[in-house]
């Protein structure tokens, strides 16, 4: 990817990352243990407009990292347009996610982890900071959400 275009605005930047959150199959998640041992893995995500949902096993690193440890850093998979949420996840079971997030699951990916033999944690990742920038262009402005509210 070449991008040639002048550096876009917030608000342009707030929508483009909307529209990724929508249609990306896979996103980044970071989460580290209570010694501080890094976690960084690829998971599939749906986005329902106000957060982003995880499934993952709840007794692999990840899984208890993120119900432990409550916060994740979120990476969408492109190094020319990056995409960073930082975030504060809830856990839920299988029985107890609520059925729309879990359901979005089955409508995306064709898989719903509810009715998985092993057993599956649905985590809801409420975006706290949102960050955007094509290169180093599109640094300065790069903040688009703080504190769980959109700057822009």
């Amino acid at each position: 990817m070449r991008i040639t275009g002048p550096p876009r605005g917030p608000e342009q930047r707030r929508r483009d990352v909307l529209a990724r959150l929508e249609r990306e199959s896979d996103i980044w998640v970071a989460s580290a243990d209570a010694g501080g041992l890094p976690c960084l893995v690829p998971l599939w995500f749906v986005w329902d407009g106000l957060a982003v949902w995880l499934c993952t096993r709840p007794t692999n690193p990840t899984g208890r990292n993120l119900r432990d440890g409550r916060r994740t850093r979120l990476a969408l998979p492109d190094s020319r347009d990056v995409v960073l949420v930082d975030g504060e996840a809830t856990a839920f079971t299988a029985e107890d996610v609520p059925a729309a997030a879990a359901d979005a699951f089955g409508t995306k990916y064709g898989w719903d982890p509810r009715e998985e033999r092993a057993p599956y944690a649905f985590f809801r990742v409420r975006p706290l900071a949102v960050q955007a920038w094509h290169e180093v262009r599109e640094l300065p402005q790069r903040h688009l959400m703080r504190d769980g509210a959109w700057l822009v």
